[in-house]
C-alpha cells in the first residue's frame, strides 16, 4: 500500500532549509540581488564586495565619496533590506 503525504511543497521546502541550515546563503544570494536593483549600475560599480556573517552585512566600496555618503545612509539601507527579505535578518551594515 502507498503512503500518502499531504505537504505542500513549500512546506517541504522550507523544512529542507531549516533542516540544512541553508537560509544564511539564501539570504546572502538575496541580499546581493536587492542591493543591485535598489542601488542601480552606478552604485553597483563601485561595489565590490557584498558578504553577510552572524546577522551583519559588511560592503566594500572603491570610492571614498560614495562610502562616506553610504555610511550616513546606514539604518535607512538597513529598514530597506530587512524590508525586502521580509524579516529583521540583518542586524547592522558595516561600509567599508
Amino acid at each position: 500500500m502507498k503512503k500518502h503525504n499531504d505537504q505542500k511543497i513549500n512546506e517541504v521546502l522550507g523544512d529542507m532549509v531549516d533542516r540544512f541550515k541553508l537560509k544564511p546563503k539564501l539570504n546572502q544570494v538575496k541580499i546581493r540581488e536587492v542591493w543591485t536593483e535598489m542601488m542601480g549600475p552606478s552604485i553597483t560599480r563601485y561595489t565590490k564586495k557584498i558578504t553577510l556573517r552572524r546577522n551583519k552585512l559588511y560592503v566594500t566600496i572603491e570610492s571614498s565619496p560614495l562610502r562616506q555618503e553610504l555610511t550616513f545612509g546606514k539604518e535607512k539601507l538597513l529598514d530597506l533590506l530587512n524590508e525586502q527579505l521580509g524579516e529583521e535578518y540583518i542586524e547592522e551594515i558595516v561600509i567599508r
